[in-house]
């Protein structure tokens, strides 16, 4: 009789571990898998996860879906990698005026308004993002409580305060000046040190080439990317010159086009297949927007950019954006904008590797809703075809951050990060701004 009980108890302890072990698998059926390699579609799929990683992908009646696995239905739905964002700003959502930001909130930036922004972005079926500049301690902070499971959130790679000659006045916190050779390594290695993941670099032109040099070249010694603005064509050229990884934007100027002399060193960089690519986030969408949204701002009412923030906060940055046609930020933009699509089109022609990153945070574009338009002004703006604007917002910024073994496609052993949205997204990209399923690392959060 004992020897029964301890039979039966053996069984039901396997019962119950076997039923957890298939508890923690899902099964996602019938949709259009874009795996993010970028080859034809394939419908009627099948992705397996197991905790946190893909098990098996395939089609319906050829990949047996495992007994007690939880399905999911993706019938009618694009399923694809989760969505990268290679340039936001956590520490800000949306508010016009940056100095009344800058003096108010640095001490609710941890707490509060990071976690909100990143809440928002993966709400948004953004599951990995490039948070470029905040302050230190913040960044490290939200990255870490987001890779604990602590809070909901993509996974983060962060560098930080920017590097430049001088801060502006009131943003020591969060930019680091540099006064020399010795200065600009110390604080790379201040950096490095804390654990950021990437480098930022801007107004370079402003610096000695050999500052600049040595930023880079100490980030490099650290095996941190550096990425450096590229708003002037002097930026550009000292960015060439010292070995950036990754340009940001498309420019400041109102020129019509690149100087012919950069597009040549830029032509000059890219042959050198050693090397590796030259990425770049040319973030187009809020200058595409700015008019539309200035004229038919119901999107300033959209409560999705409202989520995890206090009512103060949201009363204040509604309060910054009453006449939108009057802010500063935005007057040269009319004139930017017609200058766009020739600068894609050179850097595109000039052999860049071109990445999706939105500058999300900026005043009236929030973490909501920025990385879907930055897509829609790719493929609808400058006619991109709708799959390699998915790449570059999956497959190439997991090269660029040099994690494609572990994330950006949907391959087994990798993690699951994944959305799904009800229709066809390569035929209408617009669909994204409505994502139905967010799964990272194999938990669903939507």
């Amino acid at each position: 009789m004992r020897y029964l009980s301890v039979v039966l108890l053996a069984i039901a302890l396997f019962t119950n571990v076997h039923a957890q072990s298939q508890a923690h698998i899902k099964a996602l059926v019938g949709g259009t898998l874009i795996d993010g390699y970028g080859s034809k579609p394939i419908r009627n799929s099948v992705v397996i996860i197991e905790g946190e990683r893909i098990k098996a992908v395939g089609q319906v009646g050829t990949l047996a879906i495992p007994r007690g696995a939880e399905v999911i239905s993706t019938e009618g739905m694009t399923v694809l990698p989760g969505l990268w964002d290679m340039h936001v700003h956590l520490m800000i959502n949306g508010h016009s005026d940056y100095a009344h930001w800058d003096k108010t909130y640095p001490p609710m930036m941890e707490s509060v308004i990071m976690p909100a922004s990143a809440k928002q972005l993966l709400m948004a079926g953004v599951t990995s993002v490039r948070d470029l500049g905040a302050p230190l301690k913040a960044s490290i902070a939200v990255r870490d409580r987001i890779r604990k499971g602590e809070i909901p959130g993509p996974t983060l790679y962060v560098s930080g305060p920017f590097i430049q000659h001088e801060p502006y006045p009131g943003t020591d916190y969060v930019r680091w000046g540099v006064n020399g050779v010795e200065d600009a390594r110390a604080k790379v290695r201040t950096l490095a040190d804390a654990g950021v993941d990437v480098i930022k670099l801007i107004d370079q032109d402003l610096m000695t080439m050999d500052e600049v040099r040595a930023v880079v070249d100490e980030a490099h010694k650290r095996k941190l990317p550096v990425v450096a603005h590229s708003h002037r064509p002097e930026e550009i050229r000292r960015g060439l010159l010292v070995g950036v990884d990754c340009f940001e934007h498309t420019g400041l100027a109102t020129a019509p086009e690149y100087p012919a002399d950069v597009i040549a060193m830029i032509r000059e960089r890219t042959a050198k297949m050693s090397l590796g690519p030259l990425f770049w986030t040319p973030t187009v969408q809020g200058l595409l927007n700015y008019e539309y949204v200035r004229d038919n701002p119901e999107q300033l009412d959209d409560p999705s950019w409202q989520a995890g923030l206090p009512q103060s906060i949201i009363d204040d940055i509604r309060a910054s954006l009453k006449k939108p046609d009057r802010l500063s930020y935005y007057q040269i933009t009319p004139l930017r904008r017609p200058t766009l699509a020739r600068k894609i089109q050179q850097l595109s022609e000039s052999g860049v590797v071109l990445l999706i990153g939105t500058d999300s945070g900026i005043p009236m574009n929030f973490h909501s809703q920025t990385t879907w338009r930055e897509l829609d002004a790719w493929v609808n703006a400058f006619g991109m075809d709708p799959l390699v604007a998915i790449r570059a917002a999956t497959y190439w910024p997991s090269v660029a951050m040099k994690v494609s073994d572990q994330v950006g496609t949907v391959t087994e052993g990798k993690y699951a990060d994944i959305i799904a949205v009800r229709g066809d997204v390569l035929r209408h990209i617009d669909l994204l701004q409505n994502v139905d399923i967010v799964i990272k690392h194999g938990k669903r959060y939507k």
